[in-house]
């Protein structure tokens, strides 16, 4: 089969052998791009296996699934209570950073993995469940309700996934976002212009200037959710949150709460609002053509990506 991979600082497409193991086959219908891959791969992070965890797919069978990228253990503390996002053995169970990931054309995963998806959900849109997990779970963490007026800095997926749930919750939200394409994509998804201060700011673009902007945002004894990956390291302004009595949050990837997984919850979303798949999903590539794909991903001014999708 074809896969994805990272060579001499290159993204290249070769051969690589068929999944195997115990497990279920998922046959790949499309493999975003996410920021993550684009910084690590940047940076030069070293990655030898098969990048790519937001990730949709079809059974042997036909079936259509997403799949929630964690192997997590199941037997450390925090997977006995549902965190499996913060299992021991992160990161070596992340699909495309410690194992194989999804950028290929099969992929053989636990069946606890696979996400069944509603029947108006393709699998082709499926990729779209991981990054909609992410805001859910950090949007549980900081205790979103319908009454909040709710801020979101930074107009990339996870910034727009934020958007789409929030709104979903019926609270009154806002977005901020460097490029006209994202702007736009935060109104089709029910942002309205800036105004005032917020119930919750919830940081999605990963810099100082950003922080700052979110404190200023929050209304006294207001929420701060982060949802970035700060890969540099960032400034915080501490006292400024502070003499506002600012809460703050910070959240990783998806869990389990109660009965109900982030992953399956985000599928629930998509299916309820199929707008978000419309208007996140700008750029559909062959596998063949990932290196074009990475390009136009890191490249959003120019190209007006929001969601690139590589498909097997």
């Amino acid at each position: 089969m074809r896969a994805v991979h990272y060579v001499d600082g290159k993204v290249v497409v070769q051969d690589a052998p068929e999944p195997s193991g115990d497990g279920v086959r998922v046959h790949v219908t499309s493999a975003g791009i996410c920021g993550s891959d684009l910084h690590m791969f940047s940076m030069g992070f070293p990655i030898s296996v098969i990048p790519g965890h937001e990730i949709g797919g079809v059974l042997d069978d036909g079936t259509p699934v997403s799949i929630e990228p964690l192997l997590a253990c199941g037997e450390c503390p925090q997977c006995k209570t549902g965190d499996y996002n913060m299992c021991d053995r992160i990161p070596e169970i992340v699909l495309g950073l410690g194992v194989d990931g999804g950028m290929t054309e099969q992929i053989v995963v636990p069946e606890r993995s696979l996400v069944y998806l509603p029947a108006n959900v393709e699998a082709k849109d499926a990729c779209l469940i991981e990054p909609l997990a992410v805001a859910l779970h950090g949007l549980r963490k900081a205790g979103l309700n319908g009454e909040m007026r709710v801020a979101v800095i930074g107009g990339g997926v996870i910034g727009l996934c934020t958007v789409a749930a929030a709104a979903e919750s019926c609270a009154e939200v806002s977005l901020i976002a460097r490029h006209p394409q994202q702007v736009a994509a935060g109104e089709k998804l029910g942002a309205v212009a800036v105004d005032g201060t917020y119930d919750l700011v919830v940081e999605c673009a990963g810099s100082d200037s950003a922080l700052n902007q979110a404190v200023e945002l929050c209304r006294p004894n207001g929420r701060l959710l982060l949802l970035s990956t700060y890969w540099d390291g960032v400034n915080f302004p501490v006292t400024a949150a502070a003499m506002k009595g600012l809460t703050i949050y910070t959240a990783m990837m998806y869990a389990i709460s109660g009965v109900g997984r982030d992953c399956d919850l985000a599928a629930a979303l998509l299916s309820r609002n199929p707008d978000i798949a419309k208007t996140l999903i700008t750029h559909r590539l062959p596998l063949e053509d990932a290196a074009r794909g990475y390009e136009l991903a890191a490249d959003r001014k120019s190209s007006g990506a929001i969601k690139v999708v590589l498909e097997p």
